[in-house]
């Protein structure tokens, strides 16, 4: 009796395969032929492959990156001096609302989940990801949860309660109207696509590495979309449940934040930071492994520490989920948890101390390159650390209260939020272009831009501190004269401008290069992971062959060829699935083809969740579309073509 492993090695005789006996151009040929999407717009909505649906993520995430700036820039007008009537409060409150959730929901993780899902099969080797046609349900369901809180925001019903919608102003006491309906049911439409993204990015890094690429040897990027993707699992179902509750206080009659029946205003708060909290390290983690990935290369030299950075990712998503209660420090909870709560969101900050020496110390024993990539990474480290030490400061109960409703606390979390992730994904997009389009970016303009972006960040956020130790408080639409606060608040609206003139000129760098910028060999930068084996961009198969692993830097180490393996069918859609740990060969899994049916999933599911807005019973009737497109979806197919997910 063979092994799992030898039968994966041993396919039939009378089916083509990627053997030596097929030339590169017969190959490649017939490779193309059967990963393509089929002809014509149909084809591009029936796209399953990994690399469409994390560029539609990516691209979609960055104009609501462009719709949030445009409503900062209104805000910090209207901030710019005191006493102004620009913007009315009520106005102000929906900008603000929109601002804060469309970052928060509809650009930090999606387009983190974005760049993971374009990255993550490359960079472990393999053609597709799991779950390919999930993983297009996710990102048409994203885009219909974005649509609907834009399309009520033009309409002049957009919410107007904050991103947080704290019961009982989100009640339906005082949240009258259809404005936080709207929002609960949009965070129910991006849970709803975070959680299909993370479940078919771990079950693609669990079961599609390349042969050798144990979990010891896989990419560091990899690992933390592995820690990020575990924590959308577990953490997202509260914020999905906490707005299903508020839907259904308002909607139904239920009382779960209603105190008057015995409900708990509270509990919406427990339930939205246990997931708030996390949600930053999903934002932030992602962002540690672009740093580890352009400071390796680089700094030409793998990372110091390897076992050390990865421990800390898995450190950091565990802490995080024990500290959302430094969120509610003055909400009058039982001071005897404060001192855990303080403990912890201390403790956090360890983690992520010991990856900032590793980086150091790799850039140190290396010879760093300062490409713009890697500036946008010692940017990162400068930005992220003055945000570090605010957050332990106002770990500590009795800060805390003094500072928590003033602007100290909106800039603590621009430094942690903007400094760690924003600044990694610009430094990321700009490593990661050529991978894309087949172009380099423009050193020259990418160097402005980036100086631009980092003083005019420095300019706008930092004077926020200062105008909360001043006493301005958070969440105002206006202050009066005489209290100090001009000045920090023109040099931060200056700031903006600068910040929002520098986010163009990058725009503007990435449309010229994607047009006319240098052609990129296949490994410009000469680094050392898996999706620099391939073309740039890269074919619908990814690889030829299966790449063959056994180091952590596979490029580096693989001399002139890298190994590959054989044995998977060319004329039809063929995975090779690996065992958790060791990555050793187990066995073949057909691919599935693409399909319109996730698009259709997403129209029915769309349909009964915005009609639910106005009738409950919209859920029992809108049921039975949802049931048919999921039936066919999941209708069986012939053998060679099963798998419908």
């Amino acid at each position: 009796m063979k092994s799992a492993a030898e039968r994966a090695k041993l396919p039939p005789a009378d089916v083509p395969r990627d053997g030596p006996n097929l030339t590169g151009e017969e190959l490649e040929t017939k490779l193309s032929t059967t990963w393509s999407n089929p002809p014509g717009f149909v084809g591009w909505l029936s796209s399953v492959d990994h690399k469409d649906i994390g560029r539609r993520y990516v691209i979609t995430a960055l104009v609501f990156l462009a719709l949030a700036g445009v409503l900062a820039i209104a805000m910090r007008l209207q901030l710019a001096r005191p006493d102004n009537d620009l913007i009315g409060a009520a106005r102000y409150n929906e900008i603000f609302t929109m601002h804060g959730t469309t970052m928060m929901f509809l650009f930090a993780v999606p387009v983190m989940q974005g760049m993971q899902i374009y990255l993550t099969p490359l960079m472990i080797g393999t053609r597709s990801n799991a779950f390919p046609r999930l993983n297009a349900f996710s990102y048409w369901m994203y885009l219909a949860g974005g649509l609907l809180l834009w399309i009520a925001f033009v309409l002049n019903v957009g919410p107007d309660v904050g991103w947080f919608a704290y019961p009982p102003l989100s009640g339906p006491q005082f949240g009258v109207g259809k404005r936080v309906d709207i929002w609960a049911q949009m965070i129910t439409f991006t849970e709803v696509a975070a959680l299909a993204a993370a479940v078919s990015l771990t079950a693609t890094i669990l079961k599609q590495k390349a042969p050798g690429m144990s979990l010891a040897r896989m990419p560091i990027f990899v690992w933390a979309t592995l820690v990020t993707s575990l924590m959308v699992i577990f953490s997202m179902p509260s914020v999905a449940l906490a707005s299903g509750m508020l839907l259904s206080d308002r909607l139904v009659g239920t009382h779960f934040y209603n105190p008057a029946e015995r409900g708990d205003a509270l509990l919406w708060q427990h339930l939205f930071w246990f997931f708030g909290h996390p949600e930053v390290y999903i934002i932030f983690l992602p962002a540690t492994g672009f740093v580890s990935e352009i400071v390796a290369t680089f700094s030409r030299r793998s990372i110091v520490m390897y076992p050390i950075v990865v421990m800390s990712l898995v450190a950091t998503g565990i802490l995080a989920f024990g500290l959302w209660v430094h969120h509610m420090f003055a909400t009058g909870l039982p001071r005897i948890g404060y001192s855990f709560y303080t403990a912890a969101s201390m403790s956090v900050s360890i983690p992520t101390g010991l990856q900032i020496f590793c980086w150091i110390a790799t850039l140190w024993e290396g010879r760093p390159q300062l490409k713009v990539p890697l500036l946008y990474v010692i940017g990162f480290i400068f930005t992220f650390v003055i945000g570090g030490l605010t957050g332990v400061m106002i770990a500590a109960v009795p800060l805390d209260l003094q500072l928590h409703d003033t602007y100290f606390i909106v800039a603590h979390f621009h430094y942690v939020l903007i400094g760690g992730a924003v600044f990694p994904l610009l430094g990321a997009i700009t490593y990661w272009f050529p991978k894309a389009t087949g172009r380099l970016m423009s050193e020259t303009l990418g160097k402005i831009a980036f100086w631009m972006i980092f003083l005019g960040f420095q300019l706008a956020f930092f004077p926020m501190h200062i105008a909360g130790i001043y006493g301005m408080p958070r969440r105002v639409y206006t202050y009066p004269a005489g209290m100090g606060l001009e000045l920090p608040n023109m040099l931060s609206t200056l700031g903006s401008l600068v910040v929002s003139t520098a986010v163009l000129l990058f725009v503007v760098n990435l449309v010229i290069s994607a047009r006319s910028g240098r052609r990129a060999a296949p490994n410009p930068w000469g680094a050392p992971s898996l999706e620099w084996a391939t073309s740039c961009p890269p074919p619908p198969y990814n690889f030829p062959h299966i790449p063959l692993v056994s180091s952590r830097t596979p490029l580096w180490d693989a001399g002139e060829k890298l190994p590959v393996v054989h044995g998977l069918r060319v004329e039809d859609r063929e995975l090779v699935l690996t065992t958790v740990m060791s990555a050793e060969p187990d066995v073949r899994e057909p691919s599935p083809e693409p399909s319109p049916w996730p698009l259709i999933g997403t129209v029915a599911t769309t349909a009964m969740f915005v009609c639910s807005i106005f009738s409950p019973w919209a859920v029992l009737v809108g049921v039975v579309p949802v049931a048919l497109a999921l039936t066919a979806w999941f209708w069986p197919k012939s053998p060679r073509l099963s798998g419908s997910l």
